[in-house]
């Protein structure tokens, strides 16, 4: 690779870097040519974005985005691909459904919203991440459970008091 290559891989990684805030950080070494291409299949699929990169151009990427964390270093040695997405559990569940097949690709890592994870039993954790809509979805209900309460028990108080003036009216009549 030359310079003018790694320039070019340096700045797409700093730009996916810095305006995403969800991404893993994979080793798919030992897979077959096979089971990479059906990977990147799913990922695309799925709108996740994947690029394979040296460890210290992804290291001097994060570090121009002001993502790098200390503990990032055990997870860039060795093969380092890079999973970018928008939704943050949404490699997790993938990664989960296609090891159900395969051995690889283990997690060595991801970046959520600031927080580092680090190691492959983090995976399930990762895949059961609430996206920003699913919390938003909660709150919501949240939010309108009482009042829902409140208008159901006023309706079913103005049926029963409707239901006594009519009868009333029937009586008098």
């Amino acid at each position: 690779m030359n310079k003018t290559d790694k320039q070019n891989v340096l700045a797409g990684l700093i730009d996916a870097f810095t305006n995403g805030d969800f991404f893993y950080f994979t080793d798919a070494s030992g897979l077959t040519v096979e089971s990479v291409n059906k990977l990147r299949r799913e990922c695309y699929k799925r709108g996740v974005k994947v690029q394979v990169a040296k460890n210290t151009l992804i290291k001097k990427a994060l570090l121009e985005a002001n993502k790098y964390s200390d503990s990032l270093d055990v997870v860039l040695k060795g093969p380092t691909a890079v999973m970018f997405t928008e939704t943050a559990n949404v490699p997790g569940k993938l990664l989960l459904e296609f090891r159900k097949s395969h051995p690889k690709p283990i997690v060595k890592g991801a970046y959520i919203d600031s927080a580092v994870f680090v190691g492959d039993d983090q995976l399930k954790a990762l895949s059961t991440l609430k996206s920003k809509e699913e919390l938003l979805g909660e709150v919501i209900g949240l939010l309108q459970s009482p009042a829902k309460n409140v208008i159901s028990a006023l309706k079913s108080g103005g049926n029963t008091i409707a239901g006594l003036v009519k009868a009333l009216e029937e009586r008098a009549a």
